[in-house]
């Protein structure tokens, strides 16, 4: 090197340090490259994606012929120094320390720190093109680095780190996935990141969660008067109705009401026309999760089913409008012209139906009345005071006061609940 110019040693040097920027480029791009969004431009025929998942599909080759590279152009790039030094300097011992220094300066910020955070801010653009550029640099030196592969394979395996053939497939577990859709605000409106939140939540959630209450269920107890049967199934608004005698005790069936409305006017039309379009009964257990329910459904060819406990005894009724208003959000209310949804007053206060299900009083209020025992808020004041409190009586769960407004006969009618400081 005695015969080259220190202008070629300087350029040679400088082409060493970009070579080495590439390689640290490569690899901080390629391992923060999305893979989602890699097998997504796969599938529509990207060559670059083919070939760079190609390459994470081989990590340990990747990463070999990168650091292999890496390597050798950084000891270049030193050795190089060192002659440089000489050349300005002579054998000076402070003239080799300095050159120590220079070239460790250079190489931290012109082939490591720049081109790694380069690399990590336009990850997924660079696997397109690096893809490329990295294949048949690995088939050209794939012997080099499958030799050295064989030595650090070997310490893998003696560490007991060898990496599984599925690793990749379980990277991601269900809660993971709910997290990456949560934190997803840019790539999808908030409706459909709520909604596919709110999936992820139906394998936790029971239908005894999301049943209307049993005290809540509107019959048609056919042992009442023809007239007043008739006058109840004319100004029904639900589209299905429990037919029962008496009770829910004895539940005879589920009515499609719309089937009737043509005969309704009939003087023909009695009971046992009724009974005739009368649907026998689906039963499901109350712990039952929402999303395997949403299953059974469908196969079954249900839209409503009675929920029952071990004994048989039925808790309440889920339909499955109810299923797909919990991840959809409501669509359709119970009662004409009535609205469901919750507000804090400018005050801070909001009265709240006694029926009215805990869970929709959380989501709503952004409260967190607990829901692991009675399902209603009714329910839970009552389990509170293991009693009929009295209204006028103020109780406090979970930092959240709640004053009991109106109660009749056994439950709890209405209750005024107060925003919690947290919120």
């Amino acid at each position: 090197m005695d015969d080259l110019p220190l202008s070629t040693l300087l350029t040679a040097w400088g082409v060493l340090l970009a070579l080495s920027g590439f390689f640290s480029l490569s690899e901080t791009a390629m391992m923060a490259a999305n893979r989602f969004r890699l097998r997504h431009l796969a599938r529509s025929g990207h060559r670059g994606a083919e070939k760079a998942l190609a390459l994470l599909g081989r990590t340990d080759k990747m990463l070999g012929v990168i650091l292999l590279g890496n390597n050798l152009v950084n000891a270049a790039a030193a050795t190089l120094v060192s002659v440089i030094a000489i050349e300005l300097f002579g054998d000076e011992k402070w003239a080799l320390g300095v050159g120590t220094l220079i070239v460790t300066f250079a190489i931290l910020v012109f082939s490591e720190i720049t081109p790694k955070i380069i690399g990590a801010n336009h990850a997924d653009r660079l696997a397109l093109v690096l893809g490329y550029l990295l294949t048949p640099l690995l088939s050209f030196c794939y012997p080099v680095v499958w030799f050295i592969n064989l030595f650090a394979g070997g310490l893998l395996k003696i560490l007991r780190l060898t990496p599984k053939a599925d690793a990749e497939a379980q990277r991601l577990s269900p809660e993971e996935l709910r997290s990456l859709v949560l934190e997803s605000s840019h790539l999808m409106p908030q409706k459909h990141r709520a909604i596919l939140s709110s999936l992820f939540e139906l394998n936790h959630i029971t239908v005894e969660d999301m049943m209307t209450p049993r005290g809540n269920i509107e019959i048609l107890d056919i042992d009442l008067p023809w007239d007043e049967v008739l006058a109840q199934l004319r100004t029904s608004h639900h589209s299905r109705l429990p037919v029962c005698r008496d009770s829910l005790d004895h539940l005879v069936g589920i009515l499609p009401v719309r089937r009737l409305l043509a005969s309704l006017s009939d003087p023909a039309f009695n009971e046992a026309a009724l009974l005739e379009q009368v649907q026998p009964p689906y039963y499901m257990p109350a712990g039952t999760p929402v999303f395997a329910q949403l299953t059974f459904f469908q196969e079954n060819k249900q839209r409503i089913g009675c929920v029952i406990d071990e004994y048989g005894d039925i808790l309440g009724l889920l339909t499955l409008e109810d299923i797909i208003e919990e991840f959809v959000g409501d669509f359709t209310t119970s009662t004409p012209g009535l609205d469901h949804a919750l507000h804090w007053s400018d005050s801070g206060d909001v009265i709240v139906e006694g029926s009215r299900p805990l869970r929709d009083i959380n989501r709503m209020l952004k409260i967190n009345l607990p829901i692991d025992g009675p399902k209603t808020l009714n329910g839970l004041i009552l389990d509170y005071f293991q009693d009929i409190p009295e209204a006028g009586i103020s109780l406090k769960i979970n930092d959240i006061a709640l004053e009991i407004l109106q109660t009749q006969d056994r439950s709890v009618v209405t209750v005024r609940l107060y925003r919690p400081p947290s919120s």
